[in-house]
C-alpha cells in the first residue's frame, strides 16, 4: 500500500478474493468514486477505469474474457475525489500509461473525459503527477511526465482526447465511410490540422472490439457518436485496413507507435509500392500529397515499374495515387496541396480530377492543433512567404508564440540548444542550399554547411532522425522533418532564395539548390519557386512553441526584418538592490566560483553575495542559485560569460544532465579552479567493453576541438561532488 497525503494507491490480487478484500475498505464500501489499474506484468497488458461501485465492476470485468487474464488491481482512492475528478485522472492515466510504453492498454478510445471542473489545474493535477510518481515506483510507469510529453507515442496516441473539432472532423470521416455512395475522401487539411491524430484514431476504433468500450459513461451528447461506432463496426466487423505513408522517415515512426498498441500492428502501416501486395477494405494515406509520379524517381524507378505491372497500369500515365484508388474499397486521403515539395508528387491536377469525379467525396479540416501561434500565424507566414504582407501593418505578435528573427547565426543555435534543454524537442531545419558532403565515402570534409564561419552538419540519419541522439548538433531537412512535430525549429534560409526589391518578390536562385531530384525536369521557374515556397512553409510549421528565423541572403534578411521581430540581445539588470533583496522569494543568490573554490558549501548559507532576480517561470526556491560561467568548453549550449541557473543538487539521475562539479585534484582550464561545468556521463554510456571499472566523464561541449573529456576513474569518483544541475542561461 502507497499511502499518501492526498490519494492511497492497495494492491490486490485480481481473483474471487477481491470481495473479501474490498469489505476493509470504506471507499468502496461507502461507494465513493475511485480509480483502478489492471495489469498483468507477463503479458505486459493493462485496463484503467473509474467507478462509483467498484464491487460490480470488478464482477463484470472478472467475466469479461480479456479482462480476467490480467493479475492485479492497484485501487486508488482520496477524500478529495469526486466523480469530476476521477473521471478526469482516468482519462490521464489512460493517455499517459499508453504514451508511457510500458503496458499496451485493452481500453477502447472512445469516452475519455476532458472537461473542467473546480481546482482542476489547482489541485488535481499536482494529485494526478504524484499518482503518476507513485505508479513508477510500484513498476506500473517507467517514465516521467515531461519526457513522455515530447514522445511520438504520446503525441499520436489513440487515447488522446479529441477536441470537438476533432471530433466534428472524425464524424464527417465515419460518415462518409458509412455512405455507400463514395468509395475515396478527401480530406484537405493544413500542417498541423490533426490529420495523423484522425487517422490512427480511426483504425484503434475499427481494430476494437465492443466490449474495450466502457459505454456506460459516455453522455448524451456523445449518443451519435456510439451509434456511427456500431453502425461501422457492424459494416466493417473485421476491416482489413492500411495506413499508407509515402515518407520512410515518418512511416518507421508510425511502426513504432502501431506495434505499440493493442490492437494494431507495425504491418498495417506500409509504403505506396506494398499496396500491389494486396487489396483492402479501408486505405487511409497520410500526407498524401508526397505520393510520386514517374518523375526524377532516382534508385526507385524499377520499383516504381513493376509495381504498374503487377497492377496492369501503363507505367507512363499513372501514379501511386492510382495504385490506392485500384486497391482499395474505400480510400481516404489526407492531403495538402501546400506541402507538396519535389517535382516527382503526384500533381495537383491529378487530386482535382479526382475531386470532379462522382465517388469522391471531399471535407476540411481548419484547425490548428500544432503551433501555439494558431491559425494567425499559419496565415502570417503564408502571406509572408508570398509577399502579401503590409509593412505599415503591426508586425506578428502572439504571447504564445516565439517567432523571431536572428541576425547571428551562432545566437540562434545557442537559443535553440536552450530550448531543447528546457522542452525537448528543439532542433535546426535549412532549406537545401548546400551539398551533402559528409555522406561521400571519399569525403575527408567533416561538415556540410558554413556559415558566419560556423560549421554545421546535415542529418546523419534518414530514419527518425528528431529522435536520433546527435539530432541536437545537426541540421535536418524537409525529408527528415515533414510530418514531425517540434517543440522549437531554427529555420536557416539558405542561399537559393532571395528578395527582389524591383518586382517585390521572393526569388530563386536555382544553381544554389542542391536537391538534384527536386529540380530535375523543372523548366518553369515558378514552378520550382512553389516548390522551395512550400519547403519553407512546411519547416515553418513544425515548431509547437517557437520558431527562429535565420537567413543567409542579405536581400531577404532585409525584407524579412521588417515582419519577424529581431532578436534581442539585451544586457537585463539582473543583480536586485540590496534594500530590495528578499532571499528566495524576488531573488536568488549569485556565487563567483573561482572566489568559491574549496568553500562552496559556506557560501550556499551566507548573505555576503549578489542576489539575481528570480526567473518568472521557476518557483521561489532555497534550492535555486546562480553562477557566472566564464570560458569557452561549453560554448555549445552556454555562451562565455553567461549568468546561469543551476539547482542544488540532492540525489537522483544526472546522466546526460550539466552539472556543476568539484574534484579536488581538478584544476579546470576555464575557471582555474576545482570547480567546472560539464556534461556528466557515466561510462555505461559509452563502449563499456573499453573499460575495466567504473568511469564518469564529465564531456564539454564546444565548438573548439582542443577541450577534452574529463574522465574520473573509480579511486577518484570520492573527490567528485555535483554541487548543482544546470536549469538554462539567464
Amino acid at each position: 500500500m502507497i499511502n499518501d497525503l492526498d490519494f492511497i494507491i492497495n494492491k490486490f490480487d485480481f481473483d474471487i478474493s477481491l470481495y473479501g478484500n474490498f469489505d476493509n475498505n470504506h471507499f468502496v464500501k461507502d461507494l465513493w468514486p475511485v480509480v483502478y489499474i489492471l495489469s498483468d506484468g507477463v503479458i505486459n497488458e493493462a485496463y484503467v477505469g473509474e467507478t462509483t461501485d467498484a464491487y460490480s465492476r470488478m464482477s463484470s470485468h472478472l467475466k469479461n474474457s480479456k479482462k480476467n487474464k490480467l493479475s492485479t488491481v492497484y485501487l486508488i482512492t482520496s477524500n478529495k475525489f469526486n466523480k469530476s475528478a476521477t473521471l478526469d485522472i482516468e482519462s490521464n492515466l489512460i493517455k499517459y500509461i499508453s504514451g508511457d510504453g510500458q503496458f499496451k492498454l485493452i481500453n477502447g478510445n472512445i469516452g475519455l473525459a476532458n472537461h473542467n471542473y473546480y481546482q482542476k489545474k489547482e489541485i488535481y493535477w499536482d494529485i494526478f503527477k504524484s499518482i503518476w510518481d507513485n505508479l513508477r515506483t510500484v513498476g506500473i510507469a517507467k517514465h516521467p511526465i515531461d519526457f513522455i510529453d515530447n514522445s511520438d507515442l504520446f503525441k499520436y496516441s489513440p487515447y488522446k482526447t479529441l477536441s470537438s473539432e476533432q471530433k466534428s472532423g472524425l464524424l464527417i470521416i465515419m460518415k462518409s465511410l458509412l455512405d455507400n455512395k463514395y468509395k475515396n475522401i478527401i480530406i484537405e487539411g493544413g500542417a498541423g490540422t490533426g490529420k495523423t491524430i484522425l487517422a490512427i484514431f480511426l483504425f484503434k476504433l475499427l481494430n476494437s472490439d465492443n466490449e474495450d468500450f466502457n459505454f456506460e459513461e459516455f453522455g448524451v451528447d456523445e449518443y451519435e457518436f456510439i451509434e456511427l461506432v456500431f453502425e461501422l463496426k457492424k459494416k466493417y466487423p473485421n476491416p482489413k485496413m492500411a495506413l499508407v505513408v509515402p515518407m520512410s522517415s515518418f512511416r518507421t515512426t508510425l511502426k513504432k507507435i502501431f506495434k505499440n498498441i493493442k490492437g494494431l500492428n507495425a504491418n498495417m502501416v506500409i509504403g505506396p509500392a506494398e499496396i500491389v501486395k494486396e487489396t483492402y477494405d479501408i486505405v487511409i494515406v497520410d500526407e498524401s500529397h508526397r505520393l510520386r509520379r514517374r518523375v526524377n524517381l532516382g534508385a526507385y524507378f524499377r520499383a516504381f515499374d513493376v509495381a504498374c505491372e503487377k497492377l496492369k497500369l501503363d507505367k507512363n500515365s499513372c501514379n501511386e495515387l492510382d495504385w490506392i484508388k485500384k486497391q482499395s474499397e474505400c480510400a481516404i486521403f489526407f492531403y495538402d496541396e501546400n506541402q507538396s515539395i519535389k517535382p516527382s508528387d503526384v500533381r495537383k491536377d491529378s487530386f482535382d480530377k479526382l475531386k470532379t469525379d462522382n465517388l469522391t467525396k471531399i471535407e476540411y479540416l481548419k484547425s490548428q492543433f500544432r503551433v501555439k501561434g494558431g491559425y494567425d500565424y499559419v496565415n502570417y507566414i503564408d502571406k509572408l512567404l508570398r509577399c502579401e504582407l503590409d509593412h505599415t501593418k503591426p508586425i506578428f505578435n502572439n504571447q504564445n508564440y516565439e517567432f523571431i528573427l536572428f541576425d547571428s547565426i551562432d545566437e540562434m543555435i545557442s537559443e535553440i540548444k536552450s530550448r531543447d534543454l528546457e522542452n525537448g524537442l528543439s532542433r535546426l531545419v535549412a532549406g537545401y542550399s548546400w551539398p551533402w558532403m559528409t555522406n561521400k565515402k571519399d569525403s575527408k570534409q567533416n561538415y556540410d554547411i558554413e556559415i558566419e564561419k560556423t560549421r554545421l552538419k546535415w542529418n546523419s540519419t534518414n530514419i527518425d532522425w528528431v529522435n536520433s541522439n546527435n539530432s541536437i548538433d545537426e541540421v535536418g531537412c524537409i525529408h527528415t522533418t515533414q510530418g514531425y512535430d517540434l517543440n522549437y525549429t531554427g529555420v536557416i534560409f539558405g542561399k537559393e532564395i532571395t528578395y527582389d526589391f524591383e518586382t517585390k518578390q521572393i526569388k530563386i536562385l536555382k544553381e544554389n539548390y542542391y536537391d538534384v531530384n527536386g529540380k530535375q525536369s523543372i523548366d518553369n521557374p515558378e514552378e520550382l519557386k512553389d516548390f522551395i515556397i512550400n519547403i519553407y512553409k512546411t519547416i515553418m510549421l513544425r515548431g509547437i512553441r517557437g520558431t527562429y528565423i535565420y537567413v543567409c541572403d542579405n536581400n531577404l534578411r532585409e525584407y524579412f526584418s521588417q515582419f519577424i521581430s529581431k532578436n534581442k540581445i539585451e544586457n537585463q539588470t539582473l543583480i536586485v538592490n540590496t534594500d530590495e533583496v528578499i532571499p528566495y522569494v524576488n531573488c536568488i543568490p549569485l556565487f563567483d566560483i573561482k572566489v568559491a573554490a574549496g568553500n562552496f558549501g559556506k557560501l550556499q548559507t551566507a548573505f555576503d553575495c549578489s542576489w539575481v532576480k528570480i526567473p518568472n517561470n521557476y518557483k521561489p526556491s532555497s534550492d535555486l542559485f546562480a553562477c557566472e560561467i566564464i570560458g569557452e568548453s561549453m560554448n555549445k549550449i552556454i555562451p562565455n560569460g553567461s549568468i546561469c541557473l543551476f539547482r542544488k543538487y540532492t540525489n537522483g539521475s544526472r546522466d546526460g544532465e550539466i552539472v556543476l562539479a568539484e574534484h579536488t585534484n581538478l584544476q579546470d582550464k576555464d575557471f582555474g579552479s576545482s570547480y567546472t561545468i560539464k556534461e556528466y556521463r557515466s561510462s555505461k554510456n559509452y563502449n563499456e567493453d573499453n573499460w575495466s571499472h567504473k568511469s564518469i566523464i564529465l564531456k564539454p561541449r564546444s565548438n573548439n576541438s582542443e577541450y577534452e573529456d574529463i574522465i574520473l576513474n573509480e579511486d577518484e569518483l570520492s573527490e567528485l561532488k555535483i554541487i548543482g544541475i544546470f536549469e538554462c542561461v539567464l
